[in-house]
Parts: structure tokens; C-alpha cells; sequence
């Protein structure tokens, strides 16, 4: 799993739907969430998670998508497989792993070095835990 540290800037909500903004250094992700435990407050900081499965790509990516998460990272290794690849990211300081298939990376010639583009959707991120206030 990936775990990135942030700090909740804005939670927008309708009855039980949660809409959670994060500044990472910076750059502002998204999640959406149906419950949210008390502690969870504009200015909290916390670790997120999301699953390598649920990172997708682009290299040379130039358009607009519906995706709310959208973060530039260099390739630091690409690992084909037999059917899947592992493609470790450096974004921010921080090291990210993307799980693809390996037609996808072949397609793509991911390789070490790559500027890409990480897609993240704001229904695959979670809150894994809270931090202290000088974490991020």
C-alpha cells in the first residue's frame, strides 16, 4: 500500500458523502468517503492511502480527465514481469508504487527516468491514520 502524508485543508458534505481536500506539498488531492471518524477536522494531519493497483499512468499526457488526483513523478525502476510490472515513482519526496500490466508498460516504454503523470481517482484514496502536526 501507499501512504502519503498530508494535511486536510476543506471537507465539503451532504448528508453521509464526504468530499475531503489535502494540500501535499502543494498539491491539492481529493477523496471521497462515506464515513469520517471524528478526529478527522480541516487541519489534521494524516497518512492516505491507495492500493498500487489503483495508480494509473500517462506518459506524455497533455488533455484534461476526470480523474482529481493527478501527480507528476519520475520513474525510478520499472520491473516487467511475466503479466504485471511494478513501477516505482519518486513525487514530492515521497516513493510511490504503480502495479500495471505489462502490455500497458511495454506499450508505454516506461523507463527509469520518465517524467509521469499518476492518476489517482478520489474514490481509491482513504485515510490510514493520523499524524503529528509537523509530520508533512
Amino acid at each position: 500500500m501507499n501512504k502519503i502524508a498530508v494535511k486536510i485543508t476543506q471537507i465539503d458534505n451532504v448528508q453521509n458523502l464526504h468530499v475531503v481536500k489535502f494540500d501535499f506539498h502543494g498539491i491539492s488531492l481529493q477523496m471521497m468517503s462515506l464515513d469520517l471518524s471524528k478526529e478527522i477536522e480541516v487541519g489534521t494531519n494524516v497518512h492516505v492511502g491507495v492500493k498500487p493497483t489503483h495508480l494509473a499512468l500517462a506518459k506524455e499526457f497533455s488533455g484534461q480527465l476526470s480523474y482529481s488526483n493527478q501527480l507528476q513523478a519520475k520513474v525510478i525502476e520499472c520491473e516487467n514481469g511475466k503479466l504485471l510490472s511494478a513501477v516505482e515513482l519518486s513525487c514530492k519526496g515521497s516513493v510511490l508504487e504503480s502495479i500495471i500490466t505489462l502490455s500497458s508498460s511495454l506499450k508505454m516504454n516506461i523507463q527509469k527516468g520518465d517524467e509521469i503523470t499518476i492518476l489517482i481517482n478520489a474514490s481509491d484514496i482513504f485515510i490510514v491514520d493520523v499524524i503529528g502536526e509537523d509530520a508533512q
